[in-house]
């Protein structure tokens, strides 16, 4: 059966019956488990379904291709085939870093997916332009491309922290340090450019659904400039700054972000 092939491929896992889907979806060097602070909280309530991109965590290595995987909207494909196979409509989309924007192209190919978006720690584009902010010049993706092809091991450990930003909790860096080495490093540097090299700003004024923008602060990935840009060019939106630091506050900050998932969809109580 095609559905028992994609649960294989992208090692899903579903958990709760609830009437109300949510759609969780990692960012670039992790996997599902990054998300099981909120899952844990939220199963009893609503129905969570949870995957791995291919080429993140247990997702089936061999269907990655870098002919395959060339563009951001290689991942939204994969997005749509989940959803065709578990035939979700009507869903909350929740995505980290990458998959805010595969979530957001996935919503405007096939709007009736998706009645609301949250998008932690997103950027449109990651690097600088003309009266935009992104965080990087090309110089730093340069730099960065070259560190992860020399030395994947010791980039990993280094990059790690830096996006935590919690030195006080170095059990959070290490956590991060374990699922981004896991990873191949030819397809974590494939990925990397794919990412860092995008550029969706044009699409955010086509987005139909209401979108909670979650914003760390002190993330070296995504400046607080980044969350301000798309709370200006996002229709319906509304931008939460965490009392959070770092790329990954909802591993450095469960409760925060949970709280603030929790405000903005439907109470299944109601």
């Amino acid at each position: 059966m095609i559905e028992t092939r994609v649960m294989q491929k992208f090692n899903i896992h579903i958990l709760g019956t609830g009437d109300q889907t949510l759609v969780m979806a990692h960012g670039f060097g992790s996997d599902q488990t990054a998300w099981r602070y909120q899952a844990e909280a939220l199963h009893s309530h609503y129905r969570i379904v949870l995957f791995d991109h291919v080429g993140y965590g247990k997702s089936d290595i061999s269907d990655y291709s870098p002919i395959r995987y060339n563009s951001v909207e290689s991942y939204r494909d994969d997005l749509i085939e989940i959803c065709d196979a578990l035939n979700l409509t009507n869903t909350i989309f929740i995505g980290h870093s990458m998959s805010a924007m595969i979530g957001m192209l996935a919503a405007l190919a096939q709007p009736q997916r998706f009645i609301k978006l949250v998008f932690v720690g997103a950027s449109p584009r990651y690097l600088y332009d003309d009266g935009y902010i992104g965080g990087f010049e090309q110089a730093d993706l340069n730099n960065l491309y070259e560190t992860m092809a020399v030395n994947f091991l010791d980039w990993s450990s280094g990059f790690a922290p830096l996006a935590i930003a919690n030195p006080d909790r170095p059990e959070l860096a290490s956590e991060f340090v374990q699922t981004l080495s896991a990873m191949r490093p030819d397809i974590a540097q494939s990925i990397a450019r794919v990412i860092f090299e995008s550029d969706f700003r044009a699409k955010l004024s086509s987005v139909q659904q209401p979108v909670l923008l979650l914003q760390a602060q002190r993330d070296i990935v995504v400046p607080e400039a980044v969350g301000d840009y798309l709370a200006a060019h996002i229709p319906r939106n509304k931008l939460v700054l965490l009392n959070a630091e770092g790329h990954l506050p909802h591993i450095s900050a469960p409760d925060e972000v949970l709280s603030a998932i929790r405000q903005f969809i439907p109470d299944p109580l109601m």
